[in-house]
């Protein structure tokens, strides 16, 4: 018997799943499971929310914590060896008599021992005690071990390299999700209930004040996004703190990212609103916010979660289009649009390529977020032939 007939042998023998006893919410979560790809964005995202969470303990230095010894620093490739274990070699820095740039040579007689759980920089854990505990970096105890002599700098280890202020990229860029990733969920937060309410107004009593949400909505829906949002974000005083600032590009971002959502909502409810349910609940005298929020909501959530779920990589693309052009969120927060920011000079880039690998993380998350919605979406229509 070959391999694909003894696969359909397989596949015919397991037990069906008698879907006719199954809840909509059990639908959706079945059908959902056989989108392997949006399973996989989905442990994906739950991964890098848990490394952003934890982002102290697992990055190897402070987020602030420099070292201009160690200025572009290239990536330094960890190796392993019987006699020196898991390692780096260390970096010599030199400058280049005729055009004055600086460039770096391993230096293999220059071990330097890394580690987990390691001692490093001073950091707050997840704000309840003080510790110098990392998960993985440079083992100190071991490199002073090893008695160098001679006048050698500070032994460091740089995943992803160093910027020019010799920050570490990698660990920047785990501190930076904290807020890149944050201001997503927060942002839709805030869509959310401006969606909800104003869509589910808008449906529900339609006539006049229908008709007057939905030309507002296309007047908002006619404004260029980024130039609407460098607009309201450059009216941001430069004596705000930088957590007032995070907090007003949040709201920025919400304000022109409800109107998709709102729409759904208004066009759910209008299909829903003349239902033998909807009316039975007039009729017994419920008032209309209940009918709206208790009846008629709760009928297509799935479609809401859709919709939230594939706008949260616009509001982080928003983020860090503003920050990139200097005029979001500013140092000394990090996010990976202020991250980007030492990448305008194309000279700077050509030279250093590994300062854009804040690229790569944005990327995957959208990607990952994209991944997610179009396995929501198609799970959404459990009835749906597959």
């Amino acid at each position: 018997m070959s391999a694909d007939a003894s696969a359909k042998a397989a596949a015919d023998a397991a037990p069906a799943v008698n879907t006719a006893t199954l809840s909509q919410w059990q639908l959706i979560r079945l059908r959902f499971s056989r989108h392997h790809l949006a399973v996989w964005s989905l442990f994906f995202l739950v991964i890098l929310y848990a490394i952003a969470l934890f982002a102290a303990f697992l990055a190897p230095y402070e987020r602030n914590s420099k070292n201009f010894d160690y200025t572009y620093a290239p990536p330094m490739i960890p190796r392993v060896s019987l006699s020196d274990g898991l390692h780096v070699y260390g970096m010599d820095r030199h400058t280049d008599p005729l055009n004055l740039k600086t460039y770096y040579v391993e230096n293999r007689d220059r071990v330097v021992p890394l580690g987990f759980f390691v001692r490093g920089d001073d950091y707050s854990f997840l704000g309840l005690f003080r510790t110098d505990v990392h998960f993985f970096g440079v083992n100190l105890s071991r490199f002073e071990a090893k008695g160098y002599e001679g006048d050698f700098a500070e032994p460091v280890f740089f995943l992803l390299g160093a910027d020019r202020f010799g920050h570490c990229i990698f660990s920047r860029i785990l501190y930076a999700s904290q807020v890149s990733l944050s201001i997503g969920l927060i942002s839709i937060v805030i869509s959310f209930v401006l969606g909800i309410f104003i869509g589910g107004i808008s449906g529900y009593y339609g006539g006049g004040i229908d008709n007057f949400i939905q030309r507002s909505i296309e007047v908002l829906n006619s404004f260029p996004s980024l130039p609407l949002w460098m607009a309201l974000a450059a009216i941001m005083p430069p004596t705000w703190s930088p957590l007032t600032v995070y907090f007003a590009i949040t709201v920025v971002l919400s304000l022109f990212g409800w109107t998709g959502l709102a729409r759904v909502v208004r066009g759910k409810i209008l299909s829903l609103r003349e239902e033998d349910y909807a009316v039975a609940a007039r009729l017994l005298g419920a008032s209309h916010s209940r009918i709206i929020f208790k009846h008629l909501v709760p009928g297509f959530t799935s479609h809401i979660i859709v919709t939230l779920t594939l706008s949260v990589p616009g509001m982080i693309l928003g983020e860090t289009a503003l920050s990139f052009l200097g005029i979001g969120l500013r140092p000394p927060v990090v996010s990976w649009g202020v991250m980007l920011q030492d990448c305008m000079n194309i000279d700077v880039v050509a030279n250093y390529p590994w300062l854009l690998m804040p690229v790569i993380f944005i990327v995957l998350t959208v990607l990952a977020f994209n991944f997610l919605g179009d396995g929501l979406r198609d799970a959404a229509d459990p009835y749906a032939s597959r």
